[in-house]
């Protein structure tokens, strides 16, 4: 008698069968991927604001000429002549809020609110004003 080599019909179909149920529990995870991408995309920002409006009040608090001026929430994301502030805020994604001034050398709590939410509504960031 000859001896076959491969795989019958039935053990092929529950190879497959098996690799479906595994797709079918993985695939929720992927999905949800791209609002994860986008929670860290506003907290990234966020965190680029905070640390560039800090290093814009130690260029102030040594070289006041060569800062920006920044008074409000809605102005953090200015570029500074010296070239030391380059974060641009993209108004089409984000906002920033309080509207309001702060008053010179106090910090406050401003917050980003992306135009297209992810699963945070919103992330806060620091400023300290410099006029």
């Amino acid at each position: 008698m000859k001896k076959q080599a491969g795989f019958t019909l039935i053990e092929l179909i529950m190879v497959i069968v098996i690799l479906g149920i595994l797709a079918a529990t993985a695939l929720p995870k992927f999905v949800n991927l791209s609002s994860d991408a986008s929670d860290a995309a506003l907290q990234g920002v966020a965190g680029a604001l905070s640390s560039a409006n800090t290093i814009n009040f130690a260029q102030y608090s040594l070289h006041p000429a060569s800062a920006v001026l920044i008074n409000e929430c809605t102005k953090a994301g200015l570029a500074s002549p010296s070239g030391l502030l380059e974060i641009a805020l993209d108004t089409t994604k984000y906002s920033t809020g309080p509207a309001g001034a702060i008053t010179k050398g106090t910090t406050a709590s401003c917050t980003l609110t992306p135009v297209t939410a992810g699963t945070l509504a919103s992330t806060t960031f620091t400023l300290t004003a410099t006029q």
